[in-house]
């Protein structure tokens, strides 16, 4: 079946950096967009980045922009966050899923766990 599967969450300092991945399995990974979003308590879940099926065209949340870099590498079925100059307004827990379109979601009922991404001094 469908399965995502996000690490690479913690606690970091403002300013710092935190590289998270998606392990994706269950559909064609090299077939699809891939997101992440993310969701703070008290808020909506929120798309953050996308990536085209062959990783030549990306889109970030203006909140994020020039800050983190979405990657994929579809031998091993996996998407990136690279999550730099890090704000205490990322703290969030972080997911992925595979997309129809940039911020529409092919599989609204099979989010992973998610990864947990904290802020602080």
């Amino acid at each position: 079946q469908v399965q995502f599967v996000e690490s690479g969450g913690g606690l970091v300092e403002p300013g710092g950096s935190l590289r998270l991945s998606c392990a994706a399995s269950g559909f064609t990974f090299s077939a699809y967009r891939m997101g992440w979003y993310r969701q703070s308590p008290g808020k909506e879940r929120e798309a953050v980045a996308s990536i085209s099926s062959f990783g030549g065209s990306t889109k970030y949340a203006n909140s994020v922009k020039d800050r983190f870099t979405i990657s994929r590498d579809s031998a091993d079925n996996t998407v990136y966050l690279q999550m730099n100059n890090l704000k205490s307004e990322d703290t969030a827990v972080y997911f992925c899923n595979a997309e129809i379109a940039a911020a529409t979601v092919l599989f609204p009922a099979n989010w992973g766990q998610g990864t947990q991404v904290t802020v602080s001094s």
